[in-house]
Order: C-alpha cells, then structure tokens, then sequence
C-alpha cells in the first residue's frame, strides 16, 4: 500500500490557482561545472540531463507569439548546453526580454569564449549567484577557487558595461550559507554594493535574496547532519500568507529539458508537472495554462517563508 503524506502548506493555504503567464522559465538541464552542496537540482559535471535543440525550438515557437514578456534561462550551468547561443539567436529575434541565470565561472570555461560578449551584443540580462561577498563562505558552499573566479567574471562583466551601462543589467544572487533564513533583502544589498566596491571596484544593478530549498543537494546535506526536521519547521513557523499573492508559481511556468512543464524549478526538482491536459511546451496554451491548479508541497513553505523567496528575490521586496 502506497503511504500517503499530509500536504501541511495546502492545508494553511488551500489550493492555489495561477494568474496569466508572463514569464517562461527554461531549464537548459543538470549538466554543471560546479557541483554546490545548496543545489536544489544536485547539478553536477557528471550530469547527462540537457535540453535538445528539437525542445529549444517549441520554446521559441512560443515566445514569438508575443504573449509572454520575459524568457528566463537557467539550468545547471546554462551556459554548458551546447545550443546556447542558437538559443539565444532565436530567442532575440523575437522581442522578448532575455535573461540568463549564471554561477559567473562558467562564463571563463574555454568553450564559453566569446560567450560574454555575445550576451553583451544580444542585451541579455544577467542574474549572477554570487552566495557570499567573503572568500571563505563562497568557498564552503562551491569548493577552491571559485570565489576568485567568480570576481574574475564579474569584473569582465563591468568592463563589457554590465551594471553599469543602460540595458546592461547585471543582478546578483544570495543564498544563506546554512539552515536559516536569509536576511533583508535591502540590508544585504547595502552590505554586497559597498564590499564588493571597496574590495573590488565592482558594480552590479540590485541583489536577489533567496531561501535555500530542502531539496536536491541541501536537502541530503540537512539529513546528514540531522537538521532536516528542524529546518522544515523553521521554514513552516515562517509562514507569511501574506506572500501567497505574490508566489512566483502565480505568473510564472517552467520548461523541463525534455519540454515537460512544470509550476516552478522546485517541481522540477522533485519530478512534480503541472496538474491537466497540458502538460508539455510543444502543446503550450498560455490561456489554458493560464488558469491551472498550481501543484504544491511542503517545500512551498521556502518561498512563503517570513519575506518570502523567488527567482526574483525576495517576494516582500520585489513586490512580485
């Protein structure tokens, strides 16, 4: 007999339905450079998880209807699919405001050469993870060296005129380094801008503050040290239904590398589709989709928790 689990977020927060679709999240797939112990993918230089042109190619045909204003590419390392820039080309040609999801040290592996400035040419916005401003929490989240490699990025960024120049937008990312919740949003900003100046002469346009998941990398890691009981009742007695509205699953749908849909990255993650007849991008209806039951589950308490958490940052913050 299969064992049932009591879904404790619907039960506080009902069903959730979705608004109009205005932003397509595209998961390029698992494959990645870095393998960090908060990936809520489990990411990894080893992964055979990426999205072929044949799916690409439905997301475009969906983006040139013009109904969906903003295209957000993540992965894994987006960077490593090797369709990327034809990806892009595409993308570009049909209007859309274009943005990619980078951990910054893809960008220098010596098959992304040139990758930088075509990202420049084409005005794709950049959201860059960036978990700490200091050496050694970066390095006890991503490994040796990525912390250097990552200011490396970031200053070549600044001299191509991201964060710096209009239409050039370079956003940063922040996670917490352990199981806890992260900080203001505003806060960390002040804190990110002036250090990274000082230290670096590094610019960069707004930071994002994000709630690690338990899932994927990090949820193993909690179980391991036996903080993962502690860590969901920390997330669900942070509760904020206030955050509800403003869920990133409400206006925002997610493309699996094999075109599967899927409410958000985290259902991706945990192999969870959307709910009804659609349920793959080659069948996309922005209406019908537009309108479904949204699929939840106790990792929905990351993004309601105290000032909740998006692809965008902090939902209290963004107003999103």
């Amino acid at each position: 007999m299969v064992k049932r689990t009591t879904n404790h977020f619907k039960t506080m927060a009902g069903s959730l339905s979705s608004y109009p679709v205005t932003t397509l999240q595209a998961n390029l797939g698992r494959l990645c450079n870095l393998s960090c112990n908060h990936c809520h993918l489990a990411a990894s230089p080893q992964s055979e998880d990426i999205m072929p042109w044949a799916v690409m190619q439905d997301i475009i045909r969906v983006m040139a209807k013009g109904d969906i204003a903003t295209i957000d590419i993540t992965g894994g390392a987006p960077e490593l699919n090797p369709d990327l820039k034809r990806f892009i080309d595409g993308l570009y040609g049909t209007g859309v405001r274009i943005q990619l999801r980078t951990n910054l040290v893809a960008l220098l592996e010596p098959p992304q050469e040139g990758l930088p400035e075509f990202l420049r040419n084409k005005g794709v916005t950049l959201v860059a993870s960036l978990p700490c401003y200091q050496e050694a929490n970066v390095r006890a989240q991503r490994g040796d060296e990525v912390f250097n490699r990552s200011i490396s990025a970031l200053k070549l960024l600044n001299r191509l005129g991201y964060g710096a120049e209009k239409g050039l937008e370079l956003d940063l990312v922040y996670n917490p380094g352990g199981p806890f919740l992260p900080g203001p949003q505003e806060d960390l900003e002040i804190l990110y801008r002036r250090e990274l100046q000082l230290r670096y002469g590094l610019v960069f346009n707004r930071l994002l503050v994000l709630t690690n998941m338990p899932l994927g990398r990090f949820k193993n890691m909690l179980s391991r040290d036996g903080m993962l009981t502690d860590y969901c009742e920390l997330l669900r007695c942070a509760y904020n239904k206030d955050n509800l509205s403003r869920l990133m699953c409400r206006n925002q749908i997610s493309v699996g590398w094999d075109g599967t849909l899927y409410d958000c990255d985290f259902n991706l993650a945990l192999g969870q589709p959307v709910e009804g007849e659609i349920t793959r991008i080659a069948d996309f209806d922005r209406h019908y989709l537009g309108s479904r039951l949204i699929v939840t589950g106790e990792h929905c308490f990351g993004c309601t928790a105290g000032a909740g958490s998006s692809c965008r940052g902090s939902l209290e913050a963004s107003g999103s």
